[in-house]
Formats: structure tokens, sequence, C-alpha cells
């Protein structure tokens, strides 16, 4: 069995993403890893190349503002780096993505388990939001707890709208069992203004460059991160390669009177009785049909 993991990145220094240790955590099952370049203004393929593994594969890309509408440009990318991938399975970790030493030799064995059924075309990881900082993760109901991260090769899919799942060419669903593994992001954990640089930049990619300046006005502006429901304290251990980036975290967070979309009363209400009383998710969105496992 042979495993290729992937990913795409543009300015990760400027916008802080922890893209180096996104590779590693990834890297020791992975018997070749491809990352998308973008045509950065802040040092980050030289970063890449620091890394220094020979199982690092760099395609060095340019990005096409004409795709900078809904996240298209996302997709690009990403199919981009999967294209490139040559095993059987492919891992794709965005740069804000980081799995966990506990679970990749679980993991491994999961991919040896089903890498004789052609039933399944790839596995669903759980998800640790962390929102602010790292001791705090996301629980409530806007926020997706579950995505596919692994794809089987040679089936012809590609990676689905703004790149946050997967789909056959056709459009149809994934057919997908759990990887028994976790997706540690940390796209919402930064120093305030750093937030606000990715806010700016992910609203470029969504909506042009004129609809961001309008949406972030001000980049020098430390980001609001609302009224902070929704989040749980995190008691578990962070993946080992994180420990020197979380040192380095001089930061704190603390509520305003702005509300987010998790902070609203009709969604808090609905989260507490998701989380607490009925231990599902009420018309939960899947972009996969989950088999039995």
């Amino acid at each position: 069995m042979r495993l290729s993991g992937f990913s795409f990145v543009r300015n990760a220094v400027d916008l802080y993403y922890p893209v180096v240790e996104s590779i590693r955590s990834a890297l020791p099952i992975c018997d070749e890893f491809v990352v998308a370049a973008g045509d950065s203004t802040d040092g980050t393929t030289a970063l890449l190349r620091g890394i220094g593994d020979p199982k690092l594969h760099i395609i060095e890309t340019v990005w096409d503002r004409e795709q900078f509408v809904r996240g298209a440009s996302n997709a690009v990318q990403t199919n981009l780096a999967l294209d490139a991938c040559r095993g059987d399975w492919a891992l794709y970790l965005q740069a804000d993505e980081v799995l966990h030493e506990d679970d990749l030799a679980p993991l491994a064995d999961r991919l040896r388990a089903y890498q004789d059924d052609p039933r399944v075309d790839g596995l669903v990881f759980e998800y640790l939001h962390f929102y602010a900082d790292y001791d705090h993760y996301q629980t409530s109901h806007p926020w997706y707890r579950r995505e596919v991260r692994i794809v089987r090769g040679g089936r012809g899919i590609r990676s689905w709208k703004s790149a946050q799942g997967f789909r056959h060419q056709d459009g149809r669903k994934l057919r997908v069992v759990p990887a028994g593994a976790r997706i540690f992001h940390y796209g919402w954990v930064r120093p305030p203004r750093r937030m606000t640089r990715k806010a700016r930049a992910l609203a470029e990619v969504h909506l042009g460059a004129a609809g961001a300046q309008a949406y972030v006005p001000d980049l020098e502006a430390g980001y609001d991160f609302g009224q902070l429901h929704g989040r749980e304290r995190f008691t578990g251990t962070h993946p080992a390669v994180m420990h020197e980036r979380i040192a380095a975290c001089d930061w704190q967070v603390w509520p305003t009177a702005t509300r987010r979309k998790h902070d609203r009363p009709a969604v808090r209400m609905l989260s507490w009785l998701e989380n607490r009383v009925l231990g599902f998710r009420i018309a939960e969105h899947r972009n996969y049909v989950l088999l039995p496992s």
C-alpha cells in the first residue's frame, strides 16, 4: 500500500498558517507529500523547501484571480496537488490542519484494512476546531464535525466547491468509512491582527479583491472573535509538532458584544440540545455517504 499526502498553500508566513507543522505531522506515514505552493510574496515556498525531506514534492503555481469566486481557486490548487499523487490512497491536509502522532499507526492500519474493499472511496475524520486560542474548541451547530480527508486514487475524485471536501467527477458523493483519527484544525487561532489578515485573504478568494476590502476594510484592526459562545475547554494533548508554536502564543482574547453565528441565541439553544441531550446534529450536512464500518 502506498500513501500520498497533499496540500496547497499561499502566503503562509504572513497569514500565520502552521503549514510546516501540518506537513510534518503526516510525513511519518506518507510515501510522498505533494504541495501546490502558490505565488507567495512572503517566503512561503522557501519555508517549504527548508523542511528538507526527500518525500516532499513542491509544485510551484500561480493563482488565477479570475478564479477568486466562491473559493474556486482553492479547489483548483487542491486538484493540482491531487493529480500529482501516485499513491493508492491520498491524504489531504489543508495548511491549518494537523494530525496527532497517536493517530498515525491506527490510521495506517485502517487504510490497510480497506485497501481491497471496492466499496470505499475514502475515509472521514473527526474535527477539533480550535477557536481564538489553543485551549478551546468549537462544538456549536454551525461547525462541521467530520469531513473527508483521505480519498482513493484512480477514481476521478475531485475537490468539491471551495475545497472543504471531495466528490466524484460526476458529482456523486463519496462512500466513506470512519478514519478513527482526528484533524486538529487551527484555522481560527492566530494573533488578532494576523486573524484579520487571514479573514481578508479568505474573503478575497470568495468575493474578489474589491469585495474582500469592503468586508474587511482595516487590516490593522484586531479581529473581533465575538462573544466566544459554543466553545469547550480542551483537556487533551496537542500534536507534538505544534508544541513550539503553542508555546509562542502571546495573545489573549476576551469576549465582545459582537454576535458571530455561533453566538446567536437560537444557535446556542440548538447546540445545547444537540450536545447535551440528543447526542447528534439535527439536519447535519454530510458531503459523503457513510458506509457501515
